[in-house]
């Protein structure tokens, strides 16, 4: 069975930072691309970054380019995005992605990756993460 869990989610006050992690077993994870979505109320669920299954391809959503960083640790099966300069408007659950090495090679691009929520393979449940002004 397989299981994705995010931890490291809370309240920062804005230009703070935050780690978030997300582990991942009942699969062979570095088979995976990975990625962060976010959705806060009212809209709908975005890509904010993602990363292929050797880490050797990224990309991030404008409106965090500079500020987050992915990374991942095949060894561990954990998938990070360390986030940085922490805004309001970053409010929202934060969910970690699987995609099949299958699914990335036929989109090609990390940003079409992204992009294609309707092509995940497994979600996490998510954690919250709140910017205080």
């Amino acid at each position: 069975q397989v299981q994705v869990v995010e931890s490291g989610g809370g309240l920062v006050q804005a230009g703070g930072s935050l780690r978030l992690s997300c582990t991942a077993s009942g699969l062979t994870f570095d088979d995976y691309g990975m990625g962060w979505f976010r959705q806060s109320p009212g809209k709908e669920r975005e890509g904010v970054s993602c990363i292929s299954w050797s880490g050797g391809r990224l990309y991030y959503a404008d409106s965090v380019k500079g500020r987050f960083t992915i990374s991942r640790d095949n060894a561990k099966n954990t998938l990070y995005l360390q986030m940085n300069n922490l805004k309001p408007e970053d409010t929202a659950i934060y969910y970690c992605a699987a995609y099949t090495k299958r699914t990335v090679q036929a989109l090609g691009v990390m940003s079409l990756v992204c992009g294609s929520k309707d092509r995940v393979a497994y979600w996490g449940q998510g954690t919250q993460v709140t910017g205080s002004s």
